[in-house]
């Protein structure tokens, strides 16, 4: 009988039982832990991470209207006013002084873009209402109309989003002025160039709310009436 030797394999698994086995062990005992993965900093993770797209409530104009006309106060009125109707932040409303205003322009110093300057227009209305309270309020051109701070200003804008039972920060104006000139069909340009001041496109984008299904139905049936 011939007999057919096979020679001797094993597999990953079975290379613990072997004599080498003793050497591997050793040798990944003997590992430095101290080194970290160089793909682990925090950098390359912030690379590849999945952006994530927030997502707010846009609210209505008809409770921004209610919200505005139920501030008594003329100063805490034209903060919300200008935040809602001209697209402002809360900072650019709180630094603004006397010398600033130009009718319905607003000239707005070392804004956040980084700019020397930027314009904001407002209604008429507004306007008018703002440089009365301004005059009445400032006695020197570099006089702060709205000399408080940032607290105070939440704090007002919050307590007007209480008078209609809603929770109400003052981004929430400066997003439901963009999202209601976008549906009222001022161009996307426009929008971000001269409401917002934004340096690009998509940046306007976010800041536009999702459309429910009620508000859909309700612009197709406007556009078919």
């Amino acid at each position: 009988m011939d007999i057919m030797w096979l020679p001797l394999t094993c597999t990953p698994s079975q290379s613990l039982t072997t004599g080498g086995s003793h050497e591997s062990l050793k040798s990944r005992n003997n590992l430095d832990h101290s080194l970290q993965n160089p793909c682990d900093a925090p950098m390359i993770r912030n690379s590849y991470r999945i952006p994530v797209v927030s997502k707010w409530k846009i609210i209505e104009k008809e409770t921004v209207d209610e919200i505005i006309f139920r501030t008594t106060k003329t100063r805490n009125r034209l903060i919300l006013e200008l935040m809602a109707r001209g697209g402002m932040r809360i900072g650019e409303v709180l630094k603004l002084r006397l010398k600033d205003l130009q009718d319905r322009k607003l000239i707005l110093l070392e804004p956040k873009s980084g700019r020397e300057q930027e314009l904001v227009f407002i209604p008429q209305k507004v306007a008018d209402r703002l440089r009365e309270y301004a005059l009445e309020v400032c006695k020197d051109p570099d006089d702060l109309i709205f000399p408080i701070s940032y607290e105070c200003a939440r704090v007002i804008v919050a307590k007007a989003g209480k008078l209609v039972g809603i929770k109400l920060r003052p981004h929430d104006l400066r997003r439901h002025s963009a999202t209601y000139a976008s549906r009222s069909g001022v161009p996307i340009e426009i929008v971000s160039k001269v409401i917002l001041r934004h340096a690009n496109l998509s940046t306007t984008q976010r800041y536009l709310g999702t459309i429910s299904d009620v508000e859909a139905i309700r612009w197709i049936e406007n556009i078919y009436w």
